[in-house]
């Protein structure tokens, strides 16, 4: 096992830490760090530019067959590429957040994305983060970890994340945007958000990432120590 580059599937709702602690863990291991919601958030981005609609199918699938999305690391922030241009800022806006969240429940768009992720991950040394890796997009992984937090303390962190980069928002508005995104995301029909039945659950609440991340290495290192091993 010493050897093995693993797979590791890290899930949980919305504003929870999985891209701060999944960018960090990625970086102590030397890993492809994979944000799948940013590549939900490209295709959001680029029915925007384009004005598709997301009942016109015909549109929809010619955009997700022939987009392509990258992950470039590097400093503090991983790019995200789209296409050829950088996307990195463009994606996180409210409004890009909330129609990501409406077309991840798109068949189309999810069996394409998810065949792109299978194929990034499929050599192992990653770090894949969202709501459905450990249960549809690799369920096989090494390892799987499900970060939750409690609801007000997601909505603090999304609200603070706005903020910094200057974007405007009222806190309870945005404490309401992260409930409903996590009933829209558990409720769907399609890949719905859950935790897996042999996934690792970490509660990030008034927790620091460097504590999350020590925790999850040391996880890491005990799995190509022994193997498999039950944690839970």
């Amino acid at each position: 096992m010493e050897d093995k580059r693993l797979i590791i599937a890290i899930d949980g709702p919305s504003g929870a830490g999985k891209s701060t602690v999944g960018k960090s863990l990625a970086k102590r291991l030397g890993y492809l760090y994979i944000d799948t919601g940013a590549m939900y958030r490209a295709v959001a981005l680029k029915m925007k530019e384009r004005t598709i609609e997301p009942k016109d199918e015909m549109a929809l699938s010619r955009l997700v067959s022939s987009i392509q999305i990258s992950f470039v690391a590097g400093g503090e922030v991983n790019r995200i590429l789209c296409d050829g241009e950088e996307i990195t800022h463009a994606i996180r806006s409210p409004e890009i957040s909330r129609f990501a969240s409406d077309i991840s429940k798109n068949r189309i768009v999810r069996e394409a994305l998810v065949r792109m992720q299978r194929e990034m991950g499929k050599e192992g040394g990653v770090v894949l983060e969202g709501r459905d890796i450990g249960t549809v997009v690799f369920p096989d992984a090494d390892l799987k970890f499900y970060l939750d937090a409690d609801p007000e303390e997601r909505g603090r962190r999304r609200f603070r994340e706005f903020s910094e980069k200057g974007v405007e928002v009222d806190f309870k508005e945005t404490l309401k945007e992260v409930v409903e995104r996590d009933q829209n995301d558990m409720n769907r029909s399609l890949s719905p958000l859950r935790r897996a039945d042999d996934a690792i659950r970490i509660d990030s609440t008034c927790r620091s990432v460097d504590e999350i991340v020590e925790e999850m290495c040391r996880i890491v290192a005990e799995k190509r120590r022994w193997g498999e091993t039950d944690y839970r």
